[in-house]
Protein backbone atom coordinates (compact mmCIF):
# COMPACT_ATOMS: atom_id res chain seq x y z
CA UNK A 1 0.00 0.00 0.00
CA UNK A 2 2.73 2.48 0.92
CA UNK A 3 4.41 1.82 -2.45
CA UNK A 4 1.31 3.11 -4.24
CA UNK A 5 1.22 6.17 -2.00
CA UNK A 6 4.90 6.79 -2.62
CA UNK A 7 4.27 6.55 -6.37
CA UNK A 8 1.51 9.15 -6.12
CA UNK A 9 3.72 11.40 -3.99
CA UNK A 10 6.55 11.19 -6.52
CA UNK A 11 4.12 12.09 -9.29
CA UNK A 12 2.87 15.10 -7.32
CA UNK A 13 6.44 16.20 -6.58
CA UNK A 14 7.37 15.93 -10.26
CA UNK A 15 4.43 18.19 -11.11
CA UNK A 16 5.59 20.72 -8.53
CA UNK A 17 9.11 20.59 -9.97
CA UNK A 18 7.74 21.46 -13.40
CA UNK A 19 5.82 24.44 -12.03
CA UNK A 20 8.91 26.66 -11.79
CA UNK A 21 8.69 27.20 -8.04
CA UNK A 22 11.49 28.61 -5.93
CA UNK A 23 13.19 26.25 -3.48
CA UNK A 24 11.25 27.67 -0.54
CA UNK A 25 7.94 27.48 -2.42
CA UNK A 26 8.72 23.93 -3.54
CA UNK A 27 9.56 22.74 -0.04
CA UNK A 28 6.47 24.38 1.44
CA UNK A 29 4.32 22.52 -1.08
CA UNK A 30 6.10 19.18 -0.62
CA UNK A 31 5.73 19.45 3.16
CA UNK A 32 1.99 19.18 2.58
CA UNK A 33 2.43 16.19 0.27
CA UNK A 34 4.55 14.32 2.81
CA UNK A 35 2.31 15.41 5.69
CA UNK A 36 -0.56 13.46 4.18
CA UNK A 37 1.37 10.24 4.89
CA UNK A 38 3.76 11.04 7.76
CA UNK A 39 2.43 13.13 10.62
CA UNK A 40 4.69 15.44 12.61
CA UNK A 41 4.10 18.11 15.22
CA UNK A 42 7.07 20.11 13.94
CA UNK A 43 8.79 19.86 10.59
CA UNK A 44 11.60 21.95 9.18
CA UNK A 45 13.02 21.61 5.68
CA UNK A 46 16.37 22.98 4.61
CA UNK A 47 18.02 23.66 1.29
CA UNK A 48 21.67 22.63 1.63
CA UNK A 49 24.64 23.85 -0.38
CA UNK A 50 26.13 20.62 -1.81
CA UNK A 51 29.65 22.09 -1.80
CA UNK A 52 29.75 23.32 1.81
CA UNK A 53 26.90 21.25 3.35
CA UNK A 54 25.69 24.44 5.03
CA UNK A 55 21.98 25.20 5.22
CA UNK A 56 21.13 28.02 2.78
CA UNK A 57 17.37 28.43 3.34
CA UNK A 58 14.79 26.92 5.67
CA UNK A 59 11.02 26.39 5.53
CA UNK A 60 8.79 25.19 8.36
CA UNK A 61 5.43 23.48 8.39
CA UNK A 62 2.27 25.08 9.76
CA UNK A 63 3.65 24.94 13.31
CA UNK A 64 6.94 26.80 13.68
CA UNK A 65 9.60 26.15 16.26
CA UNK A 66 9.44 28.93 18.88
CA UNK A 67 12.01 31.63 18.00
CA UNK A 68 13.88 31.28 21.30
CA UNK A 69 14.72 27.67 20.42
CA UNK A 70 16.09 28.36 16.93
CA UNK A 71 19.58 29.39 18.15
CA UNK A 72 19.81 26.21 20.22
CA UNK A 73 18.87 24.10 17.21
CA UNK A 74 21.37 25.92 14.98
CA UNK A 75 24.19 25.49 17.48
CA UNK A 76 23.43 21.77 17.80
CA UNK A 77 23.34 21.36 14.02
CA UNK A 78 26.90 22.61 13.64
CA UNK A 79 28.35 21.05 16.77
CA UNK A 80 31.10 18.49 16.17
CA UNK A 81 29.71 16.08 18.79
CA UNK A 82 26.02 16.20 17.81
CA UNK A 83 24.71 12.91 16.35
CA UNK A 84 22.81 12.73 13.08
CA UNK A 85 23.47 16.27 11.89
CA UNK A 86 22.50 16.91 8.28
CA UNK A 87 26.16 17.36 7.29
CA UNK A 88 27.23 14.12 8.98
CA UNK A 89 24.45 12.14 7.33
CA UNK A 90 25.29 13.71 3.95
CA UNK A 91 28.93 12.69 4.25
CA UNK A 92 27.82 9.15 5.04
CA UNK A 93 25.29 9.21 2.17
CA UNK A 94 22.51 8.17 4.56
CA UNK A 95 19.11 9.20 3.26
CA UNK A 96 17.07 8.52 6.43
CA UNK A 97 17.87 8.34 10.13
CA UNK A 98 15.84 8.09 13.30
CA UNK A 99 17.05 9.46 16.60
CA UNK A 100 15.68 6.37 18.31
CA UNK A 101 18.03 4.15 16.30
CA UNK A 102 21.06 5.63 18.05
CA UNK A 103 22.61 3.85 21.03
CA UNK A 104 21.27 5.19 24.33
CA UNK A 105 24.51 6.98 25.20
CA UNK A 106 24.61 8.88 21.89
CA UNK A 107 20.91 9.71 21.97
CA UNK A 108 21.04 11.03 25.53
CA UNK A 109 23.89 13.42 24.71
CA UNK A 110 22.03 14.97 21.77
CA UNK A 111 21.70 18.72 22.27
CA UNK A 112 18.75 18.74 19.88
CA UNK A 113 16.90 16.26 22.05
CA UNK A 114 17.84 17.74 25.43
CA UNK A 115 17.77 21.45 24.66
CA UNK A 116 15.07 21.72 22.00
CA UNK A 117 12.77 18.73 21.53
CA UNK A 118 12.25 17.64 25.14
CA UNK A 119 11.55 21.18 26.42
CA UNK A 120 8.89 21.37 23.69
CA UNK A 121 7.38 18.04 24.78
CA UNK A 122 8.75 16.11 21.80
CA UNK A 123 10.97 13.04 21.79
CA UNK A 124 10.81 11.35 18.37
CA UNK A 125 12.71 12.55 15.33
CA UNK A 126 13.01 11.35 11.73
CA UNK A 127 15.52 12.97 9.39
CA UNK A 128 15.60 12.54 5.63
CA UNK A 129 18.22 13.81 3.17
CA UNK A 130 17.63 14.73 -0.44
CA UNK A 131 20.58 13.18 -2.28
CA UNK A 132 21.19 13.22 -6.04
CA UNK A 133 24.31 12.16 -7.95
CA UNK A 134 26.33 12.12 -4.74
CA UNK A 135 25.32 15.66 -3.72
CA UNK A 136 23.05 16.74 -0.89
CA UNK A 137 20.50 19.32 -1.99
CA UNK A 138 18.37 19.49 1.11
CA UNK A 139 17.11 17.74 4.19
CA UNK A 140 14.07 17.58 6.42
CA UNK A 141 13.57 16.98 10.10
CA UNK A 142 10.20 15.70 11.38
CA UNK A 143 9.54 15.60 15.10
CA UNK A 144 6.66 14.38 17.24
CA UNK A 145 5.86 13.02 20.71
CA UNK A 146 5.24 9.51 21.98
CA UNK A 147 4.75 7.29 18.93
CA UNK A 148 7.97 6.61 17.09
CA UNK A 149 8.17 6.77 13.31
CA UNK A 150 7.28 3.35 11.91
CA UNK A 151 9.20 1.31 9.37
CA UNK A 152 6.46 2.04 6.83
CA UNK A 153 6.83 5.80 7.35
CA UNK A 154 10.60 5.55 7.12
CA UNK A 155 10.38 3.50 3.92
CA UNK A 156 7.90 5.97 2.47
CA UNK A 157 10.14 9.02 2.96
CA UNK A 158 13.16 7.07 1.70
CA UNK A 159 11.20 6.20 -1.46
CA UNK A 160 10.18 9.79 -2.23
CA UNK A 161 13.45 11.47 -1.16
CA UNK A 162 15.15 11.07 -4.58
CA UNK A 163 12.21 12.83 -6.26
CA UNK A 164 12.47 15.68 -3.77
CA UNK A 165 16.21 15.86 -4.41
CA UNK A 166 15.67 16.11 -8.17
CA UNK A 167 13.00 18.77 -7.75
CA UNK A 168 15.15 20.76 -5.33
CA UNK A 169 18.16 20.61 -7.64
CA UNK A 170 16.03 21.87 -10.51
CA UNK A 171 14.76 24.79 -8.39
CA UNK A 172 18.30 25.65 -7.27
CA UNK A 173 19.45 25.59 -10.89
CA UNK A 174 16.72 28.03 -11.86
CA UNK A 175 17.51 30.33 -8.94
CA UNK A 176 21.25 30.31 -9.58
CA UNK A 177 20.76 31.15 -13.27
CA UNK A 178 18.34 33.92 -12.33
CA UNK A 179 20.73 35.37 -9.76
CA UNK A 180 20.58 39.12 -9.32
CA UNK A 181 23.37 41.06 -7.59
CA UNK A 182 22.39 43.27 -4.69
CA UNK A 183 23.44 44.54 -1.30
CA UNK A 184 26.66 45.94 0.08
CA UNK A 185 29.62 44.26 1.81
CA UNK A 186 29.27 44.09 5.57
CA UNK A 187 31.19 42.94 8.65
CA UNK A 188 29.71 41.51 11.85
CA UNK A 189 31.64 40.67 15.03
CA UNK A 190 30.02 37.91 17.08
CA UNK A 191 30.85 37.38 20.76
CA UNK A 192 31.46 34.18 22.67
CA UNK A 193 27.75 33.74 23.51
CA UNK A 194 26.56 34.50 20.01
CA UNK A 195 25.77 38.14 20.70
CA UNK A 196 26.56 40.92 18.23
CA UNK A 197 29.59 42.91 19.35
CA UNK A 198 29.95 45.22 16.37
CA UNK A 199 28.34 45.67 12.95
CA UNK A 200 28.85 47.91 9.96
CA UNK A 201 25.81 49.84 8.69
CA UNK A 202 25.37 47.47 5.73
CA UNK A 203 24.93 44.56 8.14
CA UNK A 204 21.55 45.95 9.19
CA UNK A 205 20.45 45.75 5.56
CA UNK A 206 21.41 42.07 5.43
CA UNK A 207 19.64 41.49 8.73
CA UNK A 208 16.41 42.89 7.31
CA UNK A 209 16.76 40.78 4.18
CA UNK A 210 17.41 37.50 6.01
CA UNK A 211 14.71 38.19 8.60
CA UNK A 212 12.21 38.44 5.75
CA UNK A 213 12.60 34.65 5.45
CA UNK A 214 11.83 34.21 9.15
CA UNK A 215 12.16 36.56 12.12
CA UNK A 216 15.52 36.08 13.81
CA UNK A 217 17.09 34.25 10.86
CA UNK A 218 20.00 36.69 10.71
CA UNK A 219 21.01 36.09 14.32
CA UNK A 220 20.65 32.34 13.92
CA UNK A 221 22.95 32.43 10.89
CA UNK A 222 25.53 34.57 12.68
CA UNK A 223 25.64 32.01 15.49
CA UNK A 224 25.97 29.22 12.93
CA UNK A 225 28.89 31.01 11.27
CA UNK A 226 30.58 31.58 14.65
CA UNK A 227 30.17 27.95 15.69
CA UNK A 228 31.45 26.77 12.31
CA UNK A 229 34.51 29.03 12.44
CA UNK A 230 35.49 27.89 15.93
CA UNK A 231 35.16 24.24 14.93
CA UNK A 232 36.86 24.51 11.53
CA UNK A 233 40.35 23.05 11.31
CA UNK A 234 41.25 25.70 8.74
CA UNK A 235 40.04 28.48 11.04
CA UNK A 236 37.60 29.68 8.40
CA UNK A 237 33.98 28.78 7.69
CA UNK A 238 32.14 29.65 4.47
CA UNK A 239 28.51 29.62 3.42
CA UNK A 240 26.24 30.82 0.62
CA UNK A 241 22.72 32.03 1.38
CA UNK A 242 19.74 33.16 -0.65
CA UNK A 243 17.49 35.82 0.83
CA UNK A 244 13.74 36.24 0.38
CA UNK A 245 14.33 38.44 -2.69
CA UNK A 246 16.26 35.78 -4.59
CA UNK A 247 19.62 37.44 -4.06
CA UNK A 248 22.65 35.43 -2.97
CA UNK A 249 25.17 36.30 -0.30
CA UNK A 250 28.63 34.84 0.34
CA UNK A 251 29.61 34.61 4.01
CA UNK A 252 32.98 33.87 5.61
CA UNK A 253 33.73 33.65 9.34
CA UNK A 254 37.10 33.57 11.11
CA UNK A 255 38.07 33.87 14.80
CA UNK A 256 39.65 37.20 15.77
CA UNK A 257 43.16 37.06 17.19
CA UNK A 258 44.10 39.13 20.21
CA UNK A 259 40.59 40.03 21.32
CA UNK A 260 39.29 40.01 24.87
CA UNK A 261 37.28 36.84 24.34
CA UNK A 262 36.30 34.26 21.76
CA UNK A 263 35.08 36.66 19.08
CA UNK A 264 34.45 35.81 15.43
CA UNK A 265 34.37 38.18 12.47
CA UNK A 266 31.79 37.41 9.78
CA UNK A 267 32.03 39.07 6.38
CA UNK A 268 28.93 39.26 4.18
CA UNK A 269 29.03 40.29 0.57
CA UNK A 270 26.81 39.95 -2.48
CA UNK A 271 27.67 36.72 -4.25
CA UNK A 272 29.31 37.10 -7.64
CA UNK A 273 28.57 34.99 -10.68
CA UNK A 274 31.92 33.27 -10.23
CA UNK A 275 30.96 32.26 -6.67
CA UNK A 276 27.78 30.58 -7.94
CA UNK A 277 29.35 28.63 -10.80
CA UNK A 278 30.16 25.64 -8.61
CA UNK A 279 26.58 25.46 -7.40
CA UNK A 280 25.26 25.69 -10.94
CA UNK A 281 27.61 23.00 -12.27
CA UNK A 282 26.49 20.65 -9.51
CA UNK A 283 22.84 21.49 -10.18
CA UNK A 284 23.21 20.22 -13.76
CA UNK A 285 24.49 16.89 -12.45
CA UNK A 286 27.94 17.21 -14.00
CA UNK A 287 30.70 14.88 -12.90
CA UNK A 288 33.84 16.19 -11.23
CA UNK A 289 35.83 16.00 -14.47
CA UNK A 290 33.02 17.63 -16.44
CA UNK A 291 32.99 20.49 -13.94
CA UNK A 292 36.74 20.94 -14.35
CA UNK A 293 36.35 21.16 -18.10
CA UNK A 294 33.45 23.61 -17.85
CA UNK A 295 35.51 25.92 -15.64
CA UNK A 296 38.27 25.84 -18.24
CA UNK A 297 35.77 26.62 -21.01
CA UNK A 298 34.31 29.52 -19.03
CA UNK A 299 37.85 30.83 -18.51
CA UNK A 300 38.21 30.99 -22.29
CA UNK A 301 40.70 28.17 -22.84
CA UNK A 302 40.73 26.21 -26.09
CA UNK A 303 40.28 22.44 -26.34
CA UNK A 304 44.02 21.98 -26.80
CA UNK A 305 44.77 24.18 -23.81
CA UNK A 306 42.25 22.30 -21.66
CA UNK A 307 43.77 18.98 -22.63
CA UNK A 308 47.22 20.18 -21.66
CA UNK A 309 46.11 21.78 -18.40
CA UNK A 310 44.13 18.71 -17.28
CA UNK A 311 46.63 16.14 -18.65
CA UNK A 312 44.09 14.41 -20.87
CA UNK A 313 43.74 14.07 -24.64
CA UNK A 314 41.82 16.53 -26.80
CA UNK A 315 39.58 13.62 -27.82
CA UNK A 316 38.71 12.99 -24.16
CA UNK A 317 37.90 16.67 -23.73
CA UNK A 318 35.49 16.48 -26.67
CA UNK A 319 33.84 13.36 -25.24
CA UNK A 320 33.27 15.10 -21.93
CA UNK A 321 31.90 18.16 -23.68
CA UNK A 322 29.39 16.02 -25.59
CA UNK A 323 28.14 14.71 -22.27
CA UNK A 324 28.02 18.23 -20.84
CA UNK A 325 26.07 19.54 -23.85
CA UNK A 326 23.46 16.81 -23.36
CA UNK A 327 23.07 17.48 -19.63
CA UNK A 328 22.94 21.25 -19.93
CA UNK A 329 20.82 21.25 -23.10
CA UNK A 330 23.09 23.29 -25.39
CA UNK A 331 24.76 22.71 -28.75
CA UNK A 332 27.82 24.94 -28.73
CA UNK A 333 30.54 26.26 -26.45
CA UNK A 334 29.04 29.74 -26.70
CA UNK A 335 25.67 28.49 -25.50
CA UNK A 336 27.38 26.55 -22.75
CA UNK A 337 29.19 29.59 -21.40
CA UNK A 338 26.00 31.65 -21.55
CA UNK A 339 24.04 28.96 -19.73
CA UNK A 340 26.59 28.23 -17.02
CA UNK A 341 27.87 31.66 -16.17
CA UNK A 342 25.20 33.39 -14.08
CA UNK A 343 25.23 37.10 -14.80
CA UNK A 344 21.97 38.08 -13.22
CA UNK A 345 18.41 38.19 -14.42
CA UNK A 346 18.56 35.29 -16.94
Amino acid sequence: MWEERAHRARRDIAALAAAGLSVSELHAAVIRVIGNEVSAELTCWAAIDPETLVISTMVSGETRIPPEYEPRLAEAEYSACEPHTFATLALRKESVAKLSDLPDRERHRSARLNNVWRPLGLDRELRVLFLADGGCWGAAGMVRAGRDFTDRETEFVAAVAPAIAAATRLAVRSEARGWTPGGHPAIVVVGARGELRAVTPAAREWQDRLDEIAPGRFMVMMRVMAVGARAAVSGSFRARLRDARGQWAALQASPLIGGDDDQVAVTIEPATGDQLIGLLLAAYGLTSRERDICREVIAGHSTADIAGRLFISAHTVQDHLKSVFAKVGVRSLGELVARLHPRGGG
